[in-house]
């Protein structure tokens, strides 16, 4: 009777420690994957849209900037009279159109009349059309052209900015995002073990009450459930508390944060594919991909163009100051009779301006100035590349050490669950006891937890690594 009672216990016994140890818990129905995280981040945290609006700020400043190639109509009206006199009536209007290179092209009417006009001016009506060029200072740069193609490169700098706020902003929501994946793990794991203790529990005490066991294995049998049970729910608060953290990288649509609902766990399809496939490049390509397309140090590489083009515009400074200007004068409005007139024949008035500051005490400050600045930011440059090229080193270095330690906890994770099925063989046979069983237990349960750990681990150093070079973006 005892021994169809013993078999009857082994039996069941091994059909439930057959189960694996690191038994998965029924998956939820809403999951939420590391690929859908980031996609919520990118498009709804605020951080992400701030990031946007300094970009469409960039944008806005490039239409001011070319505010100063705008075409400008001018019109202006004097007069003067006094005492019964007619001083003067003074109309004019004129249109201006600049060009890239610093050529100013103009034509305008005039109207005047009046008794005490200046006799410089030409009384009656008149029209012009001109051209005033820089020979000189200001001929191959001026601040309009230089404050434009600073526009267009803080607009690149801006984007920049942008990649690298997603870039930090990501990394830091997959980390939080990685650690609740390990809580949720351990819980799964740990409730699963409550369920195989109480099923343990249950047939020590029907093997207790059959005579086939001593009551201190009742006592055993409770006391591995209860301490099974208070770490179960340690690691509950910890997947919720954790679940709190993550919900701060959860926003919606409308501008509004999202709580994560109790119903929503970890997507665990990444268990059966080897996510780092493909992730871990060599050292050499990922460092090149960084100096590529690395956001800060891309911000380097705008910080010094717009510094050459502020060097190009205080070398104007070292020039002397060299103006042509040339109107060709007709009579009435008829500007079609003014521009077929010979340039110097009749009706034009023509002038050149020339002025040189003796020492150029000022331009020679300034021009040294924009040399030293792009100097001092290609020290920076320098500095940030040694920086992150030493950050994809150390965490591809550790990448590497943590595969093969999932490797090894992997082997030593089975060896311990070997070692329990033997031991809970050896105890059906009366050759162990349930302590020894509980033991071996408690051994495989923590080498499954610990590989759960090695394995995110694993994955935040990918996402290190990605952020290290520059690619959470």
């Amino acid at each position: 009777m005892k021994c169809n009672i013993k078999k009857r216990l082994l039996a069941f016994i091994l059909a439930v420690m057959l189960l694996p140890v690191m038994a998965k818990a029924q998956q939820p129905a809403a999951t939420l994957s590391g690929a859908e995280l980031a996609a919520i981040v990118r498009l709804y945290h605020p951080v992400a849209k701030q990031a946007n609006i300094g970009v469409d700020m960039a944008a806005a400043d490039i239409t001011i900037a070319k505010g100063g190639f705008d075409p400008l109509l001018q019109v202006s009206s004097n007069r003067k009279t006094f005492d019964g006199t007619n001083y003067y009536n003074y109309v004019e209007s004129e249109l201006k159109i600049p060009t890239w290179y610093g050529v100013e092209v103009y034509a305008g009417t005039e109207s005047l009349s009046g008794s005490r006009t200046d006799p410089q001016e030409t009384q009656g009506r008149t029209s012009y059309a001109g051209i005033s060029v820089p020979l000189l200072k200001n001929l191959l740069m001026d601040k309009r052209r230089a404050a434009l193609q600073q526009a267009k490169i803080f607009r690149s700098m801006s984007e920049a900015e942008r990649q690298s706020a997603i870039n930090n902003l990501q990394f830091d929501a997959i980390t939080v995002y990685w650690k609740w994946v390990q809580y949720y793990q351990v819980y799964a794991i740990l409730k699963d073990a409550v369920l195989v203790n109480e099923r343990r529990l249950t047939l020590v005490k029907n093997a207790y009450k059959l005579g086939d066991r001593p009551a201190i294995d009742t006592v055993e049998a409770l006391t591995q459930l209860q301490q099974f049970q208070y770490l179960k729910n340690e690691a509950f608060l910890d997947f919720k508390n954790t679940g709190v953290e993550l919900s701060a990288y959860l926003w919606q649509q409308n501008n509004q944060p999202y709580t994560l609902p109790d119903g929503i766990a970890p997507d665990m399809a990444w268990q059966k594919n080897d996510i780092t496939a493909g992730m871990i490049e060599s050292e050499q390509a990922l460092i090149e991909l960084a100096a590529k397309n690395h956001p800060d140090l891309r911000l380097y590489n705008y910080k010094l163009a717009a510094l050459q083009v502020e060097k190009k515009l205080k070398f104007q400074e070292l020039l002397p100051v060299m103006n042509l200007k040339y109107n060709q004068l007709g009579k009435g409005y008829d500007l079609a009779k003014t521009i077929t007139t010979p340039l110097f024949e009749n009706n034009y008035r023509f002038g050149v301006s020339f002025a040189v500051p003796l020492r150029l005490s000022q331009g020679r400050g300034e021009y040294r100035k924009a040399k030293l600045k792009i100097l001092d930011t290609e020290y920076d440059l320098q500095n940030k590349q040694l920086l992150v090229y030493n950050k994809i080193k150390i965490y591809r270095n550790e990448a590497l050490t943590l595969l093969q330690q999932v490797a090894l906890q992997q082997r030593a994770l089975l060896n311990y669950q070997t070692l329990l099925r033997g031991e809970e063989t050896r105890f059906f046979n009366g050759e162990s006891s349930l302590f020894l069983v509980n033991a071996r237990e408690t051994k495989a349960l923590e080498a499954t937890q610990k590989l759960v750990e090695v394995k995110v681990k694993l994955l935040k150093t990918v996402a290190g690594l990605q952020w290290a070079a520059g690619l959470l973006n």
